[in-house]
């Protein structure tokens, strides 16, 4: 039996990963919501309380770490999460595989590779690499087993992401878009089935565990190029995009919160953002959704 924490689209895509192999899921939210499939139980619960996840837990040989707190209320709300989800693997004996990111990282030089060493230049960065410093202590001591898994901004079903809030919806709409971004730079884009494949790789080798692994993800497209693919598979006119000057974004993070979020992660926008996912691909045998069909598996969960 597996447990995924998070029913959000990552956490969905976890769960009809396992149902498609037969497993038997429990699925932990909140609100108790989530895709209705065979062999799936809906249970909702706080996950910071690790005496009551530890008891939904008991039995399960993985636990997946694929929910969140609310964007702007990280550094307040992934701490006793990140310790419940510990405390929990260690209790149950459960496997922890935690869906992580990039911010850990910082801002790169080059290609973002595994062996490149955390060094967040963001208060959102900093929660991340805290998160997983935790738990890969707790495995070197012999308390838990874990391993983490680490993509770029998502696409596909549901993905919710910088481009999908602030891109996407305009580029459809054949609107005038304003990004707070350099439209030019590669940027690397992941796809939410990639990252579900990837940490039921994982799951099933032991040999993979204590340790970072970036999901398997095609090469990169900039900001301008992926909304030129967009428009054209949902037969729309081009993108009308322009570049938002960093100091407009900081002004306008004055008053919005979604604004405020993005603006200590701009270095992913204004410069060259890519992953050399290539150890993962040929570790686990798997070849990236092309970034195409993640592109209409969003704009067909969008249309919905």
């Amino acid at each position: 039996m597996r447990v995924v924490v998070g029913g959000g689209p990552v956490g969905t895509a976890v769960t009809r990963a396992l149902v498609d192999r037969g497993e038997e899921v429990k699925l932990v939210t909140r609100s108790g919501s989530g895709p209705d499939l065979p062999g799936v139980e809906k249970v909702a619960a706080d996950a910071t309380n690790a005496e009551v996840l530890s008891k939904i837990a008991t039995g399960a040989d993985t636990l997946f770490s694929c929910g969140g707190p609310a964007y702007d209320r990280w550094p307040v709300d992934w701490p006793p999460l990140g310790a419940s989800l510990i405390e929990t693997a260690e209790t149950t004996g459960a496997l922890l595989l935690t869906t992580g990111n990039l911010y850990a990282y910082g801002a790169p030089t080059g290609p973002m590779k595994e062996q490149d060493p955390d060094r967040p230049n963001s208060v959102k960065g900093e929660v991340r690499a805290k998160l997983w410093a935790d738990a890969l202590a707790a495995h070197q001591a012999g308390r838990i087993r874990t391993a983490e898994v680490r993509g770029s901004d998502y696409l596909g079903a549901g993905a919710n992401s910088f481009y999908t809030i602030a891109v996407l919806p305009g580029v459809l709409a054949g609107k005038k878009t304003a990004v707070p971004a350099d439209l030019d730079v590669p940027h690397s884009w992941t796809s939410i089935n990639d990252v579900a494949a990837t940490m039921v790789a994982i799951a099933g080798n032991d040999q993979t565990w204590g340790r970072t692994w970036l999901v398997p993800t095609p090469a990169p497209l900039s900001i301008r190029e992926l909304s030129t693919r967009a428009a054209a598979l949902a037969g729309v006119q081009a993108p009308r995009l322009s570049s938002l000057p960093p100091a407009v974004l900081w002004l306008a993070g004055l008053f919005d919160k979604q604004a405020k979020g993005i603006r200590e992660l701009q270095y992913q926008f204004r410069k060259p953002f890519v992953v050399d996912s290539s150890q993962a691909e040929q570790t686990f045998g798997i070849e990236p959704v092309p970034t195409d069909r993640a592109l209409e598996e969003t704009i067909s969960s969008i249309a919905r």
